[in-house]
This record gives structure tokens, C-alpha cells and sequence, in this order.
């Protein structure tokens, strides 16, 4: 039986959040949901599966405790369960840029619908941002976007500032896995002078899921922060999987090669690990491999 995966978050004012965390985490549980919601003052941001009606019924839940009655989920389907805990954790940001003023409740760029999404960055002047992380941006992107070389999303507000500060009146289009980050990263903008931001409203998993193949200009597979690992086109699971020596995504044509090595290290971090690095992860895999083979899950260590 497939396990419905629910991406979700939402920008609003929540001052009492430390307050929600147990309660969150209580009926969540009770759901038998698995995944990871994060709660800060400036809103709520998670990724959840269960089955179909006890994911409705947590979103229900969530919306019932925190006050928030429009939150922006995108659904998808999972075969097997991608997440192994519930998590609800406290932080400053529900996604971290760092120091800069960045609130999209007070100012925000201009959402567009996926079904607008082409026409826009099909536009010369138009300047396309992957918001993400460099490793995110190498399994998957729209063809043309920049790249800001970013290895964390706090980075972002550095490459503006570097990059792009002499041209405040060019249009700038800005596009995310599910929209949160480049809601935020808009908001950014426009605090710093930027006189014409776009965004994708849903993000790429949106896109993928609206926009029919034959018309999309996305090229490659969307990585998701679950045991999925990608997407691609109408959000089926893609072909990555995750090393267990980096955490980077492996293409299939990556794990031909020599240098891969099931549960220990893959081509980008095969040079860079220690003997004791690799016979730790060996062991690990080992053990994992055992699991399966009894039926059970092997957890690793608690986060």
C-alpha cells in the first residue's frame, strides 16, 4: 500500500511556537505520521507521510493548533514509508538566511503559477535563480538558471550582495523545491532595493506536478529531503539514492563506477574518507543489511 507524503509550510506569526511542540509532536503520533515539522516564530515548515486519511487528519490537527487555516502543501505518493521518526523541533528560522531582514509576511516578490512559470523565464531579460544548494541544483534544474554556488541557504544573501547589487532594476525569477525558500529569498530582495522579483509559487514540485512533460522546461530530477531522494515529472521517484559516506545524491550512472561502494562512499567522497571512515561505514551497512533480512529497520544512531 503507497504512503501519501505531504510537503508543507507557511510563513505567519506564531509567538507562542515553543508552546505548540508537544502537543504537535503528541497528535502526530497518535496519527502514526512520520516525518519532521519545524516550528519558529515565523511560521511552520515540514514534510509528513501516512496513510491518505491519517495525513488529512494531521494537517487538520496542525491547523487546529497553530491557528494557521491556509497552509501550502504540495501531496505526493511514496511505495514505501521515506521517513523513519516523527520529529517536531523548535528553531529561530523555519529556513535559515541568516541576519538579513527577510519577513514575507510584511513585504514578498511576485508569485507565479507554474502554468506561467515557461512563459516568464523564456524572457532574455529575465535572470533565473536556483535558489538551492549546489548539489541540489546538479541533479536537476531549468535550463539557463544560475547556480549561486551555495552549500547552505544562509550563503544566499552573500551572492546578491556580490553578484547582483549594481542591477536592482533587472527582473529577477527565483524558484525553490516546494517555494519557501524563495519566498524568503524575495523577501530579501525587495528589502535590499530590487524593483521586480518573481517567484515560483509551489516551487519545482509544483511545476512537476502541473506542468504535463511535454511542455516542461525542467531538465534532470528534483532532489527531496526524504528516503525518495528525487523526483521527476508528475513527482514519480527518480533514480538517486543517497551516499552514506557524504549524504550527497548518486545518479545510476554514478554508481557504476568503481569508486562506489554501497553504504560507504560514492565517487565525490571515495578519496576523501579515511580507512576507519569506510570500515565504520561498512559496518554500518552490514548491519543494515541484516535488518532487512530479519524484517526489521535498522534506526542508526538517534538524532
Amino acid at each position: 500500500m503507497s504512503v501519501r507524503v505531504a510537503a508543507f509550510y507557511k510563513f505567519a506569526k506564531l509567538p507562542d511556537f515553543r508552546s505548540l511542540q508537544e502537543p504537535l509532536r503528541a497528535a502526530l503520533q497518535r496519527l502514526q505520521v512520520k516525518g519532521s515539522v519545524l516550528l519558529a516564530q515565523e511560521g511552520i515548515n515540514g514534510t509528513i507521510a501516512a496513510s491518505a486519511q491519517n495525513l488529512s487528519a494531521a494537517l487538520q490537527e496542525i491547523s487546529r493548533l497553530t491557528g494557521i487555516t491556509e497552509i501550502d502543501v504540495k501531496y505526493s505518493e511514496a511505495a514505501h514509508m521515506p521517513f523513519k521518526r516523527m520529529k517536531v523541533r523548535l528553531k529561530k528560522e523555519i529556513v535559515t538566511i541568516g541576519g538579513v531582514k527577510a519577513d514575507p509576511t510584511e513585504v514578498v516578490g511576485t508569485y507565479v503559477e507554474p502554468k506561467d512559470w515557461n512563459t516568464l523565464i523564456a524572457d532574455p531579460d529575465v535572470i533565473v535563480i536556483d535558489t538551492r544548494n549546489s548539489y541540489e541544483h546538479g541533479i536537476g534544474t531549468f535550463a539557463g538558471a544560475i547556480d549561486p554556488g551555495t552549500v547552505s541557504f544562509s550563503q544566499f544573501p552573500d551572492f546578491v550582495r556580490k553578484q547582483l547589487s549594481a542591477r536592482k532594476d533587472v527582473k529577477v525569477a527565483m524558484f525553490c523545491t516546494g517555494g519557501i525558500r524563495c519566498e524568503k529569498a524575495s523577501s530579501f530582495m525587495k528589502n535590499e532595493g530590487f524593483e521586480h522579483v518573481f517567484h515560483l509559487k509551489g516551487g519545482i514540485l509544483k511545476y512537476l506536478e502541473e506542468v504535463p512533460r511535454g511542455q516542461s522546461l525542467w531538465h534532470g530530477e528534483c532532489f527531496v529531503f526524504d528516503e525518495r531522494v528525487a523526483v521527476g515529472h508528475g513527482l514519480a521517484p527518480g533514480t538517486h539514492t543517497i551516499c552514506h559516506g557524504c549524504l550527497l545524491p548518486v545518479s545510476a550512472e554514478e554508481r557504476q563506477s568503481p569508486l562506489y561502494e554501497e553504504g560507504v562512499c560514492c565517487p565525490a567522497c571515495a578519496e576523501k574518507l579515511s580507512a576507519a571512515q569506510k570500515a565504520s561505514n561498512r559496518e554500518r551497512q552490514r548491519q543494515f543489511v541484516l535488518a532487512q533480512k530479519r524484517g526489521t529497520i535498522h534506526l542508526g544512531p538517534s538524532e
